[in-house]
């Protein structure tokens, strides 16, 4: 008698422990549960109220689609006031470029948009500021490299090294030139310097348009090379030394925008973020033994919404000493 009423007191101390630890594996749930849901839909309360947003353009600039999207979220974004664009790029694919370009100037005919350069903006990243109402940069960043690159490796010598050679059936002499397997026909480099010539005049179109120069203005910044923030100036490449409180200052001063409005960031947050906020949730909860509570998070994980988530080349591409 005595051994059964132990036994029935150990499993009540047993199920007293379950249930505290299951008590506190909800509760910890519930956070990761409030954490998740700051994370995917916190952005959205504070884009609801008047600021000035803050785009970060870091990087090589490929045209990353989330990157457009983020840019049309700001543009159709009623709170917005304004826009500093950050950029800290050397530049990246003439159609990346282009892409980006094009989606600031729609973004600018609606909301006036500073870019702020820090490091570097060259290239593809200076194709990225000129899509801005006004361009202000430290004396020490780095502007302009206004070209276009194409490289291509000739391995022709190291397979004669080692005793490799590549066969190929082509409709045309120019299909895939040029090749690594083969030195490049006159033909082929020929064709290569017209596309480089066709997308290095639309970019001086670019700079002349945008930045107001004639033709020997736009000679004198046209050859590739890269200018301080300083040298930009006098080259009417750049309209200010500063950074973001000299942009705040032009916004207000000549687009009435008022200074005290909080800035912004935004960003497109990657759906692994949100995604590994709820999987641990669930682990959670299952390791707690709440099965079902464990697959309610895991849907709610996956039914969160994409739309949430956040060749050629314009690049600086600086050339080692030999």
């Amino acid at each position: 008698m005595s051994y059964e009423a132990d036994l029935i007191a150990d499993r009540r101390r047993l199920r007293g422990r379950v249930t505290v630890w299951r008590v506190l594996a909800f509760v910890a749930l519930l956070a990761v549960i409030v954490l998740g849901s700051f994370l995917v839909f916190g952005d959205g309360i504070s884009r609801s109220r008047p600021h000035v947003a803050r785009i970060n353009i870091n990087g090589v600039i490929t045209g990353d689609q989330r990157t457009i999207d983020l840019i049309n979220d700001v543009r159709k974004n009623d709170a917005v006031r304004a826009v500093l664009l950050r950029i800290d790029s050397p530049g990246g694919t003439t159609a990346g470029s282009e892409m980006l370009y094009d989606s600031l100037r729609r973004l600018s005919e609606e909301k006036p948009v500073v870019a702020v350069v820090g490091a570097l903006a060259a290239s593809g990243g200076y194709i990225a500021a000129l899509g801005a109402d006004r361009i202000v940069a430290l004396e020490t960043s780095l502007v302009g490299s206004i070209g276009v690159l194409f490289q291509y490796p000739d391995l022709t010598r190291l397979m004669d090294t080692i005793g490799v050679s590549v066969e190929e059936v082509k409709s045309s002499p120019l299909k895939a030139a040029p090749s690594p397997f083969e030195q490049t026909s006159p033909a082929a480099r020929e064709a290569l310097e017209s596309l480089v010539r066709d997308s290095f005049d639309w970019f001086k179109r670019l700079v002349r348009e945008r930045r107001d120069l004639d033709d020997t203005q736009l000679a004198l910044v046209a050859d590739g090379r890269v200018f301080t923030g300083n040298q930009g100036v006098g080259l009417r490449l750049v309209d200010q030394i500063g950074g973001e409180r000299e942009a705040r200052a032009w916004l207000t001063s000549e687009k009435k925008i008022d200074n005290d409005l909080p800035v912004r960031e935004w960003r497109r947050r990657s759906r692994r973020e949100a995604l590994d906020v709820f999987s641990a949730g669930a682990f959670v909860a299952r390791t707690a033994g709440l099965d079902d509570l464990a697959a309610a998070v895991d849907r709610l994980g996956g039914s969160i919404d994409a739309r949430r988530l956040d060749g050629l080349l314009a690049l600086w591409h600086p050339e080692p000493q030999k």
